[in-house]
């Protein structure tokens, strides 16, 4: 790669971190947003480092390409990036993309409600933005169907259950507290092995989306609403700062199930920084015969700088490393 200068803008949902890039990178190839994130990993990693990889960004960073979405009926599409390589699905990094798209007239805002529909590598999602006096306050997504795939198994002698909310999350309880993360993300590696050297964990109907994406760890916090704290280790120990928009959709599937949380009824969901979303079961729904439901998640994004990111020829360095 010859001298890139790639620039980004910056947001954080919930603590998260998003990295929008807008400048730099060559167009991703492909019919569909699954092509274009194939090619990204093929022809593109070498950006994907750059941009997420020390010192320009950190294990921890999480970001996304923007691109044309599959057809007219959608107003964008996205190619979700991350220290690993390519998620299927994020909903803190949604939430996120809708802000910035509104707040940069890719999309036009209007007051009060702004409907924003968003094709990523799991399906097409429809959005509203609540807009007021000209500021994104909030994002709701209505995420594509989430089921359970399995409860209750063993694994690196836990016992968890498994659910589809975008992508595969374990979850169980645990206590959630930030001086616990080094044994979570410890935790989290090892059930993740565990699940996947024991089990295919794939869609019924895309196999390109495969393989457990995370782990949650949840505790209870209270009723009325409910009430639950969580943190969501993912990919390589990256550890999510948000509720987890997409894991929110996984734990709806799963609390709807055990018959947890009435249909309609709010699930009040807190990070591990004391972040929230908000979701809620909206519907049924079936995945290729196994009962579904369609959930929505809300919460908000907020800009945190633009950048334009350089590598020098000469910087022994190159693209970056990783620290955990």
């Amino acid at each position: 790669m010859s001298r890139p200068v790639v620039s980004v803008v910056d947001y954080h949902t919930g603590g998260e971190p998003f990295r929008i890039v807008t400048g730099g990178v060559p167009p991703l190839e492909g019919a569909t947003i699954l092509e274009r994130r194939r090619f990204a990993r093929a022809e593109l990693d070498a950006f994907r480092r750059l941009l997420v990889y020390e010192p320009r960004g950190h294990a921890d960073m999480y970001g996304c390409h923007v691109v044309p979405p599959d057809d007219e009926g959608a107003d964008l599409g996205v190619v979700f990036f991350h220290n690993e390589g390519y998620s299927t699905a994020c909903g803190h990094g949604t939430i996120a993309l809708v802000t910035w798209a509104l707040d940069e007239g890719v999309v036009e805002r209007r007051e009060g409600e702004t409907r924003v529909v968003v094709d990523v590598p799991s399906g097409r999602l429809e959005t509203w933005a609540a807009v007021e006096d000209g500021r994104v306050r909030s994002v709701r997504f209505r995420n594509v169907p989430s089921f359970v795939r399995a409860e209750r198994i063993e694994a690196a002698g836990r016992v968890v259950d498994l659910a589809f909310g975008g992508a595969f999350y374990a979850s169980l309880e645990e206590r959630v507290e930030p001086g616990e993360l080094p044994r979570l993300i410890t935790l989290g590696r090892e059930l993740k092995a565990a699940l996947e050297a024991a089990h295919d964990v794939v869609h019924p109907l895309e196999r390109e989306l495969r393989d457990v994406y995370g782990v949650i760890f949840w505790q209870e916090e209270g009723e009325g609403p409910l009430t639950q704290r969580n943190v969501t280790v993912f990919a390589d120990g990256e550890v999510d700062r948000s509720p987890c928009g997409s894991g929110t959709s996984a734990r709806l599937a799963l609390l709807d199930a055990q018959g947890r949380l009435p249909r309609g009824e709010a699930l009040r969901h807190r990070s591990i920084v004391g972040s929230e979303f908000t979701g809620r079961v909206v519907g049924e729904a079936e995945v290729g015969g196994i009962p579904a439901v369609i959930t929505e998640v809300e919460g908000s994004a907020f800009r945190t700088g633009r950048a334009v990111l350089e590598l020098d020829p000469a910087d022994p360095i190159g693209e970056g490393f990783l620290l955990r």
